[in-house]
């Protein structure tokens, strides 16, 4: 169920962020992960006690704190309940990430409640995708309010939130034309600038990944008509700025940051808009 905005929000007086600390943030994560946990979302996982057959392991094996070692190459990760206290920012978001891979609904049709002292539910069939979704969406609900916000993605990996008004931009399927040089690029561009401490480094080759993208539309034959005021302008920024080269006249007392995020989303939104304008020349074409 999605939360809805109350009053205080619904009136303006309330921005609905929460702005959370670090140790809040531990706290909601744990919430929502014991939330998922007793409805036994993480039983394929960990496996379960069992009064008949003792511990019966899962995906994780018998000893899940060597498992969480392995996979995140680091120590005093498992049990939660004993280490979230001393997670660091790193350690916390590894963990959302691995959580994502390890979680599964367990099918009602396909378990059974074993009644000897209580034991509890046994499940043998689990549906990863609908645990996921449902992870990822409650998930999403607690770390869009921590910093500057973020967001775990189909894929189960953090990335930094996309700001309101731009989501479109993103969500927006990139028509296949040319899989290494554009299709593959844009997807390089968007996962460098939006994955978790992305530095400005990462920012810098990212605008740089779209520009080149841009000089590749062009040079194709493109219609840049449309962009014909601004066309100039985009590739100037691109070479005046210490983007695509370095040069000592190139200009670098800016809030670096601030213009990243605007120039990234002026390529991205130009390149999608002369890939949809060529598909629907071909489309036309195709049907003359």
């Amino acid at each position: 169920m999605n939360d809805r905005p109350y009053y205080s929000v619904r009136s303006g007086r309330n921005n609905g962020k929460l702005d959370l600390t670090l140790e809040e943030l531990k706290d909601m994560f744990f919430a929502t992960y014991q939330d998922f946990e007793r409805k036994y979302y993480f039983q394929e996982a960990f496996g379960y006690e069992c009064v008949d057959a003792g511990f019966v392991p899962g995906i994780a094996g018998n000893n899940v704190s060597a498992y969480f070692f392995r996979k995140l190459r680091k120590r005093n990760i498992w049990p939660i309940r004993d280490n979230i206290d001393n997670y660091s920012e790193e350690d916390l978001f590894d963990l959302i990430e691995i959580l994502y891979d390890l979680i599964s609904f367990p099918d009602p049709e396909k378990g059974y409640y074993h009644e000897w002292n209580d034991c509890g539910w046994h499940y043998q069939t689990f549906i990863k995708e609908k645990g996921q979704n449902e992870y990822k969406t409650e998930i999403n609900s607690v770390i869009a309010n921590y910093e500057n916000g973020y967001e775990l993605s189909s894929e189960g990996e953090i990335l930094e939130i996309i700001e309101t008004g731009f989501e479109e931009l993103f969500e927006t399927e990139t028509l296949v034309f040319d899989p290494e040089n554009i299709d593959g690029r844009i997807r390089i561009a968007i996962h460098k600038f939006r994955k978790y401490q992305s530095t400005e480094q990462d920012k810098k080759e990212a605008v740089r990944e779209l520009a080149d993208v841009l000089e590749y539309l062009k040079r194709g034959g493109f219609d840049m008509r449309l962009l014909s005021k601004d066309e100039n302008d985009l590739f100037n920024i691109a070479n005046n700025y210490a983007i695509r080269h370095h040069t000592p006249n190139q200009k670098n007392g800016y809030d670096k940051p601030i213009w990243l995020k605007w120039i990234f989303y002026a390529y991205l939104a130009s390149i999608n808009l002369l890939i949809e304008l060529e598909h629907k020349k071909r489309e036309s074409a195709d049907s003359n």
